[in-house]
C-alpha cells in the first residue's frame, strides 16, 4: 500500500510538471499590431516627419534603401551579427563541412508617412530575417514587440522636436 501511494504521488507530480503553462500570451490581432505600429503627430508637414523618421533609422544603423517622397514611403535595412562562437564550434564538431549555425540577422523596415487632416500619421513595421553561415534564410518574422515600436516612436518624437526647434 505504501509503495502504491508513493507511486501515485510520484505520477501525480510528474503529470503536474508536464501540464502546459497557463500564462501563454494570446496571439495579437492585426488591429492590435497596427495600433502600436502607428502614431499620429500634431504636425502639418509630412516631409518634416519623413525626415525625422529617416534620421532615426540612420541613427539606429539602418541603411535607407529607398525613399519615395510623394508616397511617403521609406524602406531601410540593417545587418546584425548574431553568430555565437559556441554554436559554430559545436556545429562544426558535429557536422564538419556541412555545419550550419546562425550567422546574421537582417532587419528590414518600411515606414509610411502620410498627411491626415492637420496631422501626420506614421506607420512603421520591422521584419527580422535570420541567415545561417551559408547565407540561407533560417527564419523570417515580423517584429511584434510593442516595446520595440514604443522605443522607435520615442526617438521619432525627439527627432520631430529637434526639427521643430531647428536645433
Amino acid at each position: 500500500m505504501k509503495y502504491t501511494l508513493a507511486l501515485l504521488s510520484l505520477l501525480f507530480a510528474f503529470m503536474l510538471s508536464c501540464a502546459p503553462a497557463t500564462n501563454v500570451e494570446p496571439e495579437k490581432t492585426q488591429l492590435q499590431i497596427r495600433e502600436y505600429q502607428t502614431r499620429t503627430y500634431e504636425v502639418k508637414d509630412p516631409l518634416m516627419v519623413m525626415k525625422a523618421v529617416a534620421n532615426v533609422l540612420q541613427d539606429d544603423g539602418y541603411i535607407i534603401k529607398d525613399a519615395e517622397v510623394d508616397l511617403g514611403i521609406i524602406s531601410a535595412s540593417k545587418e546584425v551579427d548574431i553568430e555565437s562562437g559556441w554554436e559554430a564550434f559545436f556545429s562544426v564538431l558535429a557536422f564538419g563541412a556541412n555545419a550550419r549555425w546562425k550567422k546574421n540577422m537582417i532587419i528590414e523596415s518600411t515606414a509610411n508617412v502620410s498627411g491626415f487632416g492637420d496631422k501626420v500619421k506614421v506607420r512603421v513595421n520591422f521584419q527580422a530575417k535570420a541567415l545561417n553561415n551559408k547565407g540561407e534564410v533560417i527564419e523570417v518574422a515580423q517584429i511584434e514587440e510593442e516595446k520595440f515600436y514604443q522605443d522607435f516612436f520615442a526617438k521619432v518624437d525627439k527627432g520631430i522636436f529637434i526639427q521643430k526647434e531647428e536645433i
